[in-house]
C-alpha cells in the first residue's frame, strides 16, 4: 500500500521541470544586472532613432512634429552628398583595416618570439589603446602642423621640400587622416593576434621544422589555420568600427577640406546639431545600422559555414 509521504511526492519529471523553471527564473535575476543597462543605453536610443528616422523633427521648431513615412529615406536616395560621404567611409574603412590588420601581424609574430625586454616592447605597443582618441587627434594635429610639426620639420631637415599643410590639403588629408587610424588602432589588432598566436602549440612548429618546412612553410602550415579565426573575428570588428568613426576625424579635420574626410557619421552629426534636421538624421543613422547589420550577418554566416565545414 502506497504511504501518504510517497502518495504526495511528485513524479522525477514533474521534479525535473519544476528545476529547470526555477533556474531558468535566477538565471533572468543574475542577467537582469547586464541587461537593464543595455536596454536603456542602446536598445531604446535605437529604437527611439528608427521611430525619428519617420518624421521631420527638428531643432527649435515649435509646431508638432509630423509623422512623414519614409519621406527621410527617399531624400536620402537623391542626396549625393550623403553617398558621396559614404564611399569616403568605406575608403576610410577599407584603408584603416587592411594595413592596420597586415602591420598588426608582423608586430605580434615580432613580439611573439623570445626577444630581450618582450614585456617592455608588449607594455609600448599597447600604449596608444590607452589614448583617448581626441587626445591622439590633437597629438596627430600637432605633428601635422604645417608650420612647427615634427613630420615637416623633419623634412626640411633632410631636404625633401619645404613641408606642406597635410590636413588641409585636398590630395593628402584623407591619406593623413588613414595613417593615423592606423596607427590608433594597431594595438587591438595586434593584441588580438598575438593572444591567438600564443594558443598555437610549439610542438606543431617544432615538428614541421624536424620534417624540413622553412619559416615561410610553417606560418602558411600551421601558423595561419589555427589564427585565422581570430584574425577574421578582429577584421571584421575594425572594419566595422572604423566605418562608425567620428571622433578621431572630427578633431583632426572636421570633415574638411572640402568635404573630403566627412565620414557618414560626421555627416548625420553636421545635419542633426549643426542644422537641426534630426529626423534626417536619424535616417542616415538607420542606413548605417542596416550596414553594419548586413557585415555582422555575412560575418557570421561565413563562421557558421566555416564551422560547419570544419
Amino acid at each position: 500500500m502506497t504511504s501518504v509521504a510517497e502518495a504526495r511526492t511528485p513524479p522525477a519529471g514533474e521534479r525535473r521541470a519544476a528545476g529547470r523553471r526555477t533556474a531558468g527564473h535566477g538565471t533572468w535575476f543574475l542577467v537582469l544586472p547586464a541587461l537593464v543597462p543595455i536596454l536603456v543605453f542602446s536598445v531604446g536610443p535605437l529604437l527611439y532613432g528608427i521611430l525619428l528616422a519617420f518624421t521631420d523633427a527638428q531643432s527649435g521648431r515649435t509646431a508638432a512634429t509630423r509623422w512623414t513615412g519614409a519621406l527621410n529615406f527617399r531624400d536620402l536616395l537623391h542626396d549625393t552628398l550623403f553617398w558621396e560621404s559614404f564611399r569616403i567611409g568605406l575608403v576610410w574603412a577599407v584603408g584603416v583595416t587592411v594595413p592596420q590588420f597586415l602591420l598588426a601581424l608582423g608586430l605580434a609574430l615580432l613580439l611573439n618570439q623570445d626577444l630581450r625586454l618582450r614585456g617592455l616592447a608588449r607594455a609600448l605597443a599597447i600604449v596608444p589603446w590607452a589614448m583617448p582618441e581626441v587626445v591622439v587627434g590633437i597629438m596627430w594635429r600637432l605633428v601635422y602642423n604645417p608650420d612647427a610639426g615634427i613630420l615637416n620639420e623633419t623634412l626640411r631637415d633632410l631636404g625633401l621640400g619645404a613641408g606642406r599643410d597635410w590636413l588641409s590639403g585636398l590630395a593628402t588629408a584623407l591619406p593623413a587622416v588613414v595613417v593615423v587610424g592606423v596607427w590608433a588602432g594597431l594595438p587591438q589588432t595586434t593584441v588580438a593576434l598575438l593572444a591567438g598566436l600564443q594558443n598555437v602549440p610549439r610542438e606543431l612548429h617544432e615538428a614541421a621544422a624536424v620534417d624540413g618546412a622553412g619559416a615561410w612553410r610553417r606560418f602558411r602550415t600551421v601558423t595561419w589555420p589555427a589564427l585565422r579565426p581570430v584574425a577574421l573575428a578582429i577584421t571584421a570588428l575594425q572594419l566595422i568600427w572604423n566605418l562608425n568613426s567620428f571622433a578621431l576625424v572630427y578633431v583632426l579635420t572636421g570633415g574638411g577640406p572640402g568635404g573630403k574626410t566627412r565620414l557618414p557619421m560626421l555627416f548625420a552629426y553636421e545635419e542633426a546639431f549643426r542644422y537641426g534636421q534630426f529626423g534626417y538624421a536619424a535616417a542616415m543613422g538607420c542606413v548605417l545600422v542596416a550596414v553594419v547589420s548586413v557585415l555582422l550577418a555575412v560575418f557570421l554566416a561565413g563562421r557558421l559555414r566555416g564551422g560547419d565545414e570544419a
